[in-house]
């Protein structure tokens, strides 16, 4: 089977409208469960997000809470920092934080990322610009940033084609439902069986998020 290839800039792949659509046909073609998924409920959205200082404040919030959660709590924020940078961010107090929804952790996270990128030890921009691996080791060097936030970052806001995030809950319970797993798969096994998947497991993981977001959460609420 013909593997499509993503549009590449300077040494890295991206997504785009043209290339996402052909990931959908070969992962249809190649994975039958992903396939069913995509005449039930349709072409997953891309969920991307601009690169920057805001994105990751987002997906910070977004840490081990619901998307609700996460979603209202960073309105808050936007209403209350304008613009939304590092150097208006510092000036919120604790307490301001607190009545946005940050909990001491996130606020230490947040505070330690808005530093780094005034002082300079870690460059958004510069981030953009490399692969995969390098980016994701670039951002995993700041406390408060793991894994899984990296990926997030990685797959929503700078477009990789082939990243599968590491620990996503809503991923391993979609994937025990379409693949019929007695269990939960742990993140080394969601990480094995998406290899089947590459080089589109970004895109993979759309379809399982549109899964569990239709099928799955709203039968939780």
């Amino acid at each position: 089977m013909k593997q499509f290839t993503t549009i590449e800039t300077e040494n890295h792949s991206v997504l785009n409208d043209g290339n996402f659509a052909r990931a959908i046909k070969y992962l249809s073609e190649k994975d039958e469960d992903l396939e069913e998924i995509v005449k039930d409920l349709g072409i997953p959205p891309m969920w991307n997000r601009k690169p920057g200082f805001p994105t990751l404040l987002h997906i910070i919030l977004e840490q081990q809470v619901s998307l609700a959660s996460a979603r209202a709590a960073y309105n808050r924020l936007l209403s209350s920092v304008k613009p939304l940078n590092p150097e208006n961010f510092l000036k919120l107090n604790d307490s301001e934080l607190l009545v946005i929804g940050y909990s001491r952790q996130k606020t230490l996270y947040s505070r330690i990322l808005a530093g780094s990128i005034l002082d300079g030890s870690i460059d958004l921009n510069k981030i953009e610009k490399m692969n995969d691996s390098d980016a994701r080791s670039e951002l995993m060097k700041l406390k408060g940033i793991g894994r899984w936030t990296a990926d997030i970052y990685l797959l929503m806001a700078l477009g990789r084609p082939d990243v599968m995030p590491a620990g996503d809950l809503a991923l391993e319970v979609a994937l025990q439902h379409v693949k019929g797993l007695k269990s939960r798969p742990t993140g080394d096994e969601l990480q094995k069986i998406s290899n089947a998947w590459r080089p589109w497991r970004a895109v993979a993981a759309r379809i399982l998020w549109h899964f569990y977001l239709e099928k799955i959460n709203r039968k939780l609420q």
